[in-house]
């Protein structure tokens, strides 16, 4: 296969470190990774010729207006999380903007990050995430109405990821693969309830390996272009019990943790909830039809059940460190909301 000219924004996330090494380890593609800070790339990029480091914001994509009609593939994985207008600016503004300067007679596929929480149980648009959700999830939500509109619309396949897991000593962590060492400090109290509520999760090289295959796979014309990402479903019982087993902890009883006395717990200790948090609470199961792992394609999967999840998290093992700037803006707003939920 001839190389292709692939553009990665977001290269310095934790879903963008995977996807880059990946393209870099296992392909000879002619990789452009444009990130706004390149010390906070953890991947070694100079193990091989064909790779450009871009220093860039998105705010700033029309001065790459004659590269960007030379790309083959763009994957976008950039993503503003905090500051009303600044998300707004990136993730709907400047991101319909970098896919407009693409040409539709060279570039054969965009591959862009959404996010499931934009998404109901039938993986249609969920009216409360645009009502009530963040800025973040607010400004996805717009983004993916207006795809529709771009001349090169045919071209793109989103990718909506459910909860992100990842990180290592070269790559920053997820939110959500940061916080799962502290299961040990709350087994002995977790392990006494049950909940009405199911999740999806994904590992961030195996979202790396289901991109690698798009790149080389594109959806053909009958085929969905718009793919949640996640393994199967997962009830919070289910997890708990693996967590139990994994950590040799018994269970002598289970309450059920019912909406009501949810609602009772956050007033006795007069938790503060946003709208949004709100409805996460109640919704209780982010669940979606035929989530999409590497297994869909036959491939490989490095992380796929739960117990995986700890032993990949080294639940039960000393500390580590996470950078707290990394941990601060790297996360997902999937991730920070499942602690809500």
């Amino acid at each position: 296969m001839a190389p292709k000219r692939i553009l990665v924004t977001g290269a310095s996330g934790c879903i963008g470190h995977y996807i880059s090494e990946a393209l870099i380890q296992q392909t000879n593609h002619e990789l452009y990774l444009l990130v706004r800070n390149p010390e906070k790339l953890q991947i070694n990029y100079e193990t091989r010729a064909g790779v450009t480091v871009i220093k860039a914001d998105m705010l700033d994509i029309d001065h790459y207006a004659n590269l960007l009609k030379t790309i083959d593939c763009a994957i976008l994985a950039a993503t503003a999380w905090g500051g009303s207008q600044a998300v707004f600016d990136v993730n709907v503004g400047k991101t319909l903007r970098l896919m407009n300067l693409l040409d539709p007679d060279v570039c054969e596929q965009i591959i862009y990050f959404s996010t499931a929480s934009v998404l109901d149980r039938n993986n249609e648009l969920l009216k409360e995430a645009n009502e009530l959700g963040t800025d973040y999830i607010r400004s996805k939500y717009e983004c993916l109405r207006q795809l529709s509109r771009l001349p090169i619309n045919k071209r793109i396949t989103a990718l909506f990821p459910t909860l992100v897991l990842g990180g290592d000593s070269n790559k920053p962590y997820s939110h959500l693969s940061a916080g799962l060492p502290d299961v040990v400090k709350w087994i002995n109290l977790i392990r006494f309830f049950k909940a009405d509520a199911s999740f999806h999760f994904i590992h961030g090289q195996d979202i790396a390996q289901v991109v690698l295959h798009l790149i080389h796979h594109p959806p053909k014309p009958d085929e969905p272009r718009y793919l949640v990402l996640g393994n199967e479903r997962v009830t919070v019982n289910q997890a708990i019990e693996d967590a139990c087993a994994y950590l040799n902890t018994k269970i002598p009883f289970r309450v059920t943790l019912s909406p009501w006395l949810a609602d009772l717990l956050i007033a006795i200790f007069r938790i503060q909830m946003a709208a949004w948090d709100r409805f996460c609470v109640n919704y209780r199961h982010f669940t979606y039809l035929n989530p999409v792992s590497p297994d869909t394609f036959g491939l490989p999967t490095y992380c796929r059940t739960f117990t995986d999840v700890l032993k990949i998290s080294r639940v039960g093992e000393p500390p580590r460190i996470v950078n707290e700037e990394t941990f601060n803006t790297e996360q997902s707003a999937e991730e920070r909301e499942s602690k809500r939920a």
